[in-house]
């Protein structure tokens, strides 16, 4: 079975000739870096993994673009743009992904602030050149705006959208977190709308193999099906090791069948995302 990570964030050192722009705390005081992460991949028995640069490094997607074309096997991005070119820059996605190791585009719109620049219509040239150039977007939203992909979805059927990390807050935890979780599993009525299942053990106070996720998982596999939900770690915040977000889902949910697990795991995210299978 293909075992493909849809996200994890790498990054370097804030230097002088390289310094970060995005702002925020990076999500450990030491860098994780392309090496140290295949490394883990090797050790964990994972595959592939889909690099998402992370915010606190700005808009940069040079050092997953050089870890993608130096391991294609291994690695592919799903690049950052630059927030004056989302604002205002029609044909900034045009032959986006002829660069080597990248596959689309991800979105960080977790804000308060994401129903004006969602509903401004400043993006909507993003949208519809996007479907056009087939370019999928991984979207990084609270549950409470998930609507206002779901109307992007619906304008844009062609276009391939994935909700990270079931669309929880990172501020809360159990019950609290998946509160509002019908609003996700609504958006699965979209068929060009996927969910990634993804980072789950960092929104809950239980501990290994998570049993109280499970509910919620079965909801997301109930609406989605197997081949639009998606496994992923954002390994450098995971409060356990590797091999164990691998194993909560291949060796701990027993209504998953083998079928669903290699859907689930790999090969989902890489029909989507047109990664081409190995």
């Amino acid at each position: 079975m293909l075992i493909v990570d849809a996200q994890v964030h790498t990054w370097a050192a804030s230097t002088p000739e390289r310094p970060w722009s995005g702002g925020g705390e990076p999500q450990r005081a030491v860098p994780f870096t392309n090496a140290d992460l295949l490394q883990e991949m090797n050790t964990a028995g994972v595959d592939r993994a889909v690099l998402v640069p992370p915010g606190w490094e700005g808009s940069r997607n040079d050092l997953a673009l050089a870890a993608a074309q130096a391991h294609p096997d291994r690695f592919a991005v799903m690049g950052r743009i630059a927030p004056q070119v989302l604002s205002k820059s029609k044909g900034a996605l045009i032959g986006w992904r002829k660069q080597p190791g990248m596959l689309g585009l991800r979105l960080a719109m977790n804000v308060p602030r994401a129903p004006e620049i969602l509903g401004s219509g400043k993006l909507d040239w993003l949208w519809a050149e996007a479907e056009a150039e087939g370019v999928p977007l991984m979207m990084l939203m609270l549950m409470e705006h998930v609507s206002l992909v779901d109307a992007i979805a619906a304008r844009h059927p062609q276009l391939k959208i994935v909700m990270d990390h079931f669309a929880l807050d990172g501020h809360k935890r159990d019950a609290e977190a998946f509160r509002d979780f019908d609003k996700l599993l609504a958006i699965a009525k979209r068929p060009n709308v996927a969910a990634k299942a993804s980072a789950l053990p960092c929104y809950t106070t239980d501990v290994y193999p998570f049993r109280s996720l499970q509910p919620y998982i079965r909801q997301a596999y109930d609406a989605f099906g197997p081949q639009r939900l998606f496994w992923g770690t954002d390994l450098s915040r995971s409060p356990i090791p590797y091999r164990q977000q691998v194993t909560m889902f291949t060796e701990e949910i027993p209504w998953l069948s083998a079928g669903d697990k290699e859907w689930i795991m790999g090969r989902g995210i890489c029909e989507w995302l047109g990664w081409p299978l190995p």
